[in-house]
């Protein structure tokens, strides 16, 4: 993808009308307007303790439990209310846990076993592609 000047970009919206508007105050506005999508989707392996420590999976409805060694599925998702859809098709292809959950930011984080946590996010993966017609993400792993 190629970048284009702020000038390109306005020849290019106002296109007839540039040539009136050059030199004269104007406001943009960026809106987002999310496509179906899963942008990210990356499974880290046996993690340390300070990576659920970071990421907040020791506390709340995890508070006591010792998530040591498990591996995390991280997936991220547009629009984002598609979470809970890939949330629950996680839950039924493998034995894993939500580690969080959030439909107004569409991220999603599983955790357990690595073989659990691999055949979720490619489920996960594999039914927004297939299923849902999403534009997917290759599944990173480190």
């Amino acid at each position: 993808m190629t970048r284009i000047t702020k000038e390109k970009l306005l020849e290019k919206i106002f296109n007839d009308d540039y040539e009136n508007l050059k030199g004269k105050k104007l406001r943009m506005t960026r809106v987002r307007v999310p496509g179906k999508e899963v942008c990210l989707a990356h499974i880290i392996h046996s993690s340390d303790k300070s990576v659920y420590e970071n990421l907040g999976l020791h506390i709340g409805v995890h508070e006591g439990e010792d998530h040591t060694g498990e591996s995390i599925g991280l997936i991220r998702f547009t629009p984002w209310e598609a979470v809970v859809v890939a949330a629950d098709v996680a839950m039924k292809s493998a034995d894993v846990e939500i580690g969080f959950m959030d439909r107004f930011c569409g991220s999603l984080i599983l955790t357990g076993g690595l073989s659990q946590v691999e055949v979720a996010v490619e489920e996960v993966v594999r039914f927004f592609h297939e299923e849902l017609n999403f534009r997917t993400c290759q599944i990173h792993r480190q």
